[in-house]
């Protein structure tokens, strides 16, 4: 972070340790739970797999002779009835999704009415013809029908693949190409700051981009503006009103069977789908949920991230409702229309437990402590945070201001990959050092280690692998041994391991264990959290009428930690209307959360003699980093027109 020396160095101040009112509430107050799991696995991961009711008891935790990997084999269970249908007993008048929209309007539902609509929507997608392994495609914003079709869909043992609404007819249609979904559930459109956005086209689009078209799509009206549908479309409140009443059998899936399809970007240019398990991941995004952000039933948590993205599936919809807690949807903004619309919310809804992304820190600190100060924030247990490393000053704000030196924050470290979190401190059990996301968790085996997959000395940087297998890992993992990154700059050797996962992230640790992560080594931009592989926008700024060529870098953003820097080779003059033109161009390829932040002109890029584009230079240049040795560069005169050109970020 420009102007902050901490922001990737190693923590220098004080363990801060967890409040003693905190640690005599906490579900995991264990001091000796990480040895304990590290004696008992792989049958330590009982204790997640009793957090679930099973349908069918399974015969083995962890098959030994992996890979393929085999996490609770012969036990059957449904992820749906396991979030909403067993908790009837106990809580069915008990709030589980609470929604508040981006017009101050808001909605609650209680376990009995969630159990209903999962069941009456359920219903309706059968009789549009969704069978058992039919994936099913979700592209709406954060309103509760996103959450109950993702339930519907469990509960009659089709996989969900959410997409991001933001994202493109282009990008929603490669990715049910690529996931041979013929089912989509979207929205009319949606309010981006108080203006309509219309979702709808962008699916109509992405349908007519289709090869084999789409079977039917259920339309939510969320705008009320009487959209026109086609014979194979239908409006989601008549179809739940013609199913009034309908309940569905929750089918029962094996432990091992597909829950969902989530798309992730790697460095290749196009999405990669990661697929998680039924049981694996449902009992895995249980137990941190139980664990790390020490949800409880009478709880209200919020996860402020979208749905569309992993940490939603795992910690507003999957995790929280299997514990049988209140979940908090979002639809809006943190400033809009106030800059204190988050802590008014908080106080509104008495939330406990706020988990949030470090770009969101950072624009609360730049807006000022005031805003947070006007509101009683004394329901909050436990503050956590996702999506990217923090810098120790944001974590200290987070920890002081909002906190207000009661709570707990837990810095967690995970990937779509993992399911889950990884490394994270457990709040009533370890020591929180600002900016270190802490150690592995209990029975997750994670270490940092050099090019040789020799582990580092404390304090030196390396790369952080997992060695072992853990509950969350999608099946790409189960079922291969070899799941390397193939398109990574640096791939450690971790051939003396049984098995490994390289997260393509670097890191330090210190003497106690403590990870700190340092950002990707590849070429993958993660922007507020999100990861882009960098093809995929430099695809999509080549194709711009007047660019020659364009080459795509991470650079520091006061707000978003990560920002998308372009370096555009043009073939013409105007450069505000080109500007203008490769926004808009990624915008329409894949969003407008990837449109760069800065774009700079250049005459040429930095090319070694065998004409190959040096990003890490270009890298170097946006982080105002050493530029070390260039004497590989044909064009070394290149530099200095490229640290000329790059805009003051003051």
């Amino acid at each position: 972070m420009p102007g902050d020396e901490s922001w990737h160095s190693a923590v220098a101040d004080e363990p801060v340790v967890p409040p003693a009112s905190f640690v005599e509430q906490a579900n995991v107050a264990d001091a000796d739970v990480r040895e304990n799991f590290e004696r008992e696995h792989p049958a330590c991961w009982e204790r997640a797999a009793d957090l679930l009711d099973w349908s069918t008891d399974y015969d083995t935790v962890l098959t030994e002779d992996g890979p393929p990997f085999r996490w609770f084999e012969g036990g059957r269970l449904n992820a749906s009835y396991n979030c909403v249908d067993r908790h009837l007993d106990e809580r069915k008048n008990q709030v589980a999704l609470t929604w508040e929209g981006r017009l101050g309007e808001s909605r609650s539902y209680s376990y009995l009415d969630l159990y209903r609509e999962v069941n009456e929507f359920a219903a309706a997608l059968r009789g549009l013809g969704v069978e058992e392994d039919d994936i099913v495609t979700l592209y709406m914003p954060v309103v509760p029908e996103l959450p109950v079709a993702m339930l519907a869909c469990a509960r009659i043992g089709a996989p969900h693949s959410v997409v991001f609404a933001g994202f493109s007819a282009d990008a929603l249609a490669t990715r049910m190409e690529d996931a041979d979904s013929e089912y989509l559930v979207t929205c009319d459109g949606y309010y981006r700051r108080g203006a309509p956005v219309h979702q709808k086209n962008k699916a109509d689009n992405a349908a007519m981009a289709l090869d084999d078209g789409v079977e039917a799509t259920v339309v939510v009206d969320r705008l009320g503006d009487d959209t026109p549908l086609a014979d194979d479309e239908y409006d989601y409140g008549e179809l739940v009103t013609e199913h009034r009443g309908e309940t569905v059998e929750p089918v029962e899936r094996d432990a091992t069977d597909q829950l969902f399809l989530i798309y992730t970007s790697g460095t290749t240019g196009e999405p990669t789908g990661v697929r998680h398990t039924t049981g694996g991941y449902l009992s895995y995004a249980a137990w941190t949920s139980h664990a790390v952000l020490d949800i409880k039933p009478e709880d209200t948590h919020w996860c402020s991230a979208d749905i569309g993205w992993i940490t939603g599936h795992s910690y507003t919809v999957y995790g929280p409702l299997a514990l049988g807690t209140t979940t908090m949807l979002y639809e809006g903004t943190p400033d809009h229309p106030e800059k204190d619309r988050v802590w008014e919310l908080i106080e509104r809804n008495a939330v406990d437990v706020f988990y949030t992304a470090p770009t969101a820190i950072r624009a609360f600190m730049k807006w000022g402590e005031e805003h947070p100060g006007s509101h009683d924030l004394s329901s909050l247990r436990l503050l956590g945070t996702v999506g990217e490393p923090i810098n120790p000053r944001a974590w200290k704000w987070y920890y002081t201001h909002i906190g207000d030196e009661d709570c707990p924050v837990v810095d967690t470290w995970w990937q779509t990959e993992t399911g889950g979190m990884m490394v994270s401190t457990l709040p009533a059990v370890d020591d929180m050092k600002p900016g270190s996301a802490g150690q592995p968790l209990p029975g997750v085996d994670a270490r940092v280690v050099d090019i040789d997959g020799e582990p580092v000395e404390p304090g030196e940087t390396g790369y952080l692998a997992l060695t072992g297998p853990w509950p969350g890992m999608p099946l790409s993992m189960v079922e291969h041994e070899d799941w390397f990154a193939e398109h990574a700059s640096v791939v450690p050797d971790l051939s003396d391991y049984d098995w490994a996962y390289f997260t393509e992230d670097s890191a330090t640790v210190d003497e106690d264990g403590y990870i700190t992560v340092l950002g990707r080594v590849d070429d993958v931009i993660n922007v507020s959290g999100h990861r882009f592989g960098t093809m995929e926008i430099e695809s999509a700024i080549a194709d711009v009428s007047g660019v020659a060529e364009a080459a795509v870098v991470s650079g520091p953003h006061d707000l978003k930690g990560q920002a998308v820097y372009a370096y555009v080779s043009a073939t013409e003059e105007d450069e505000g209307a080109l500007r203008e033109r490769i926004a808009g161009a990624v915008e329409d390829a894949i969003g407008p959360i990837a449109v760069p932040d800065v774009v700079v002109f250049t005459s040429e890029l930095p090319k070694t003699r065998s004409g190959k584009i040096m990003r890490r230079l270009l890298e170097d240049i946006a982080n105002g980093d050493d530029l070390g040795d260039t004497s590989a560069l044909r064009n070394p005169e290149v530099v200095g027109e490229l640290e000329s050109a790059l805009p003051d970020r003051g």
